[in-house]
């Protein structure tokens, strides 16, 4: 396949770093700067999903100001 075709093409990139569940009441009562506790840890790899379709799973790094993904392994990508 000619990777000049899909140049163009964007994807919504997605990096998942952990998930909890509540109750909808406490998520109606959350205001400006409440804190959501994850069911993570620092150490913890990361789930990196390209159009909400897992792709690889990283490692969360931080690069000055900014906070990065970092690819540490590829998933196999069945056909659907």
């Amino acid at each position: 396949m000619n990777d000049l075709r899909l140049s163009d093409v964007e994807l919504e990139i997605t990096v998942e770093i952990g998930s909890t569940e509540m109750p909808i009441h406490q998520l109606l009562r959350m205001g400006r700067g409440a804190v959501i506790e994850l069911d993570a840890t620092t150490e913890d790899y990361v789930w990196i999903r390209a159009n909400n379709r897992l792709i690889a799973r990283g490692e969360i790094m931080v690069n000055g100001e900014n906070v990065a993904a970092q690819v540490t392994e590829t998933v196999d990508i069945e056909d659907d």
